[in-house]
């Protein structure tokens, strides 16, 4: 497609119209502008015809993948082959999504000669976690007059992924991650309850009958006991819920339903996008891999709305920690019920050695808390469940807070009370059954998280 650009609508202002007045006042100026004119038309033509050859030969080439962080700047590698390998101005667009904020969406560049490929680098800054692509790049060429502009669009694909920012929460919980205090202590095996025999060593009173070893007892003429090794590596799995609850925002602590959940940051009206709970589950679940890999424990994933969305089973190394990013980056928040009674008949089915659970869900609704409740039943006995909620703004008891200023505060007060006190009916239901229930803060939810996983191993309790 050819587009006349400014320079051609200044040579018809400034050669056309004022050669066609002259030529319709003076008798004797009519061959003389038309001399001008045609000559200009001419120049145009041939202008037209050479700039529909300016962008053969070249194709715009994007990276098949290009992997972001959300909130840090970016860059995206665009590769500009010119088979003709002249000298040449290009004018390159991408149509980016509005979760990819970019400077601009056209960038004018100078293509040297003597050059098959060049490259261009895009700076872009994505706004939210997710999966985006790219499929049409829009290339302009300009004419050797610079009266026409030849413009086409070319096929693309390109896959941009959005993964969660860590590095906020990497620098919140970095103590945790340090082991201070310990510069020359050599790592020694401990004894506990474990799997893995130790040694043998006399019988104490209070030792249970099933750790006495009967032949070596039989041998010495007493009774001695097992001991055994800590079990080091452990398995972990985080659930994550990824149904219509996780789609509420709590930024600033306030929990509500966003208007559009799809509708995230824009570069024209520089607004953040709201933090959901599903985003801090996200986030939440990566941290803890890394922590579980540096304690030597085996990480994995599952991820559910109203059916299993993923499973990944625990491994440990880089590539394993790739992958379970892979399938939570891309994770959004779906508009169904969670089926916990699914969820736990496949964990039943598919983890056949004890785990460590660690849900990360929303049981304020009363059918759903129920529904959890009586699916629970099916694993809990097998593994141990470590259920997460982040705490609801407002659930507290009716007099820990004493800025009452009017009738709204105390029903809104009232209302918060009787939340707060159905969450705790639920946390007594729960560990009747062997579940332990928390609310956790949603500044603070990795470093709670990994304080979980950490009194864990050192309780020995899985």
């Amino acid at each position: 497609m050819l587009v006349p650009r400014t320079r051609l609508l200044l040579w018809i202002a400034l050669i056309v119209l004022p050669f066609a007045a002259a030529a319709a006042t003076l008798p004797g100026a009519a061959a003389f502008a038309a001399l001008f004119i045609g000559g200009l038309a001419f120049l145009v033509f041939y202008d037209a015809l050479v700039a529909r050859g300016r962008l053969i030969g070249v194709r715009v080439h994007l990276p098949e993948v290009v992997r972001l962080q959300k909130d840090r700047p970016g860059t995206l590698e665009v590769r500009i082959q010119n088979d003709a390998m002249d000298a040449r101005t290009l004018r390159v667009g991408l149509a980016f999504p509005r979760e990819i904020a970019a400077e601009s969406d056209d960038r004018t560049t100078l293509l040297p000669a003597n050059a098959a490929f060049s490259r261009l680098d895009w700076p872009v800054t994505p706004t939210r976690r997710g999966q985006y692509f790219l499929d049409r790049v829009y290339v302009e060429g300009i004419s050797p007059l610079g009266f026409w502009a030849a413009r086409t669009s070319q096929p693309a694909r390109s896959e941009l992924r959005v993964y969660p920012n860590l590095f906020d929460e990497r620098k919140a919980v970095a103590a945790l991650f340090l082991r201070r205090g310990q510069l020359g202590v050599h790592a020694q095996r401990a004894a506990g309850q474990g799997r893995d025999f130790e040694k043998l060593r006399e019988y104490v009173p209070g030792d249970s009958i099933s750790e006495i070893h009967w032949k070596a007892s039989a041998k010495r003429g007493h009774p001695v006991t097992k001991v055994f090794q800590v079990e080091r590596t452990q398995e972990v799995y985080v659930v994550v819920d990824a149904s219509r609850l996780s789609a509420r925002d709590v930024t600033g602590g306030r929990w509500q339903v966003p208007s559009d959940p799809a509708c995230a940051a824009s570069p024209d009206t520089g607004h953040l996008a709201p933090s959901t709970v599903l985003e801090r589950y996200v986030t939440a679940s990566l941290i803890l891999g890394l922590a579980a890999e540096q304690q030597g424990d085996q990480f994995g994933l599952v991820t559910f709305s109203d059916r299993v969305l993923s499973f990944v089973r625990a491994k440990s190394g880089q590539a394993h920690y790739d992958a379970c990013r892979d399938r939570l980056y891309a994770l959004q928040p779906q508009s169904v019920t969670p089926d916990f009674e699914e969820l736990c008949s496949f964990i039943r089915l598919r983890l056949r050695k004890r785990a460590l659970l660690i849900f990360l869900t929303s049981l304020d609704d009363p059918m759903l808390a129920e529904s959890f409740a009586k699916a629970s039943e099916l694993i809990s006995r097998q593994h141990l469940l470590l259920v997460n909620m982040l705490q609801p703004a407002g659930a507290q008891p009716v007099f820990s807070d004493a800025g009452v200023g009017g009738i709204d505060d105390l029903y809104r007060h009232l209302g918060g009370h009787l939340q707060w006190n159905s969450l705790r009916e639920l946390e007594k239901v729960l560990k009747r059954r062997g579940v332990r229930f928390s609310l956790l803060d949603p500044a603070k939810l990795s470093a709670q998280v990994i304080a979980q996983h950490a009194d864990v191993k050192r309780r020995q309790l899985l």
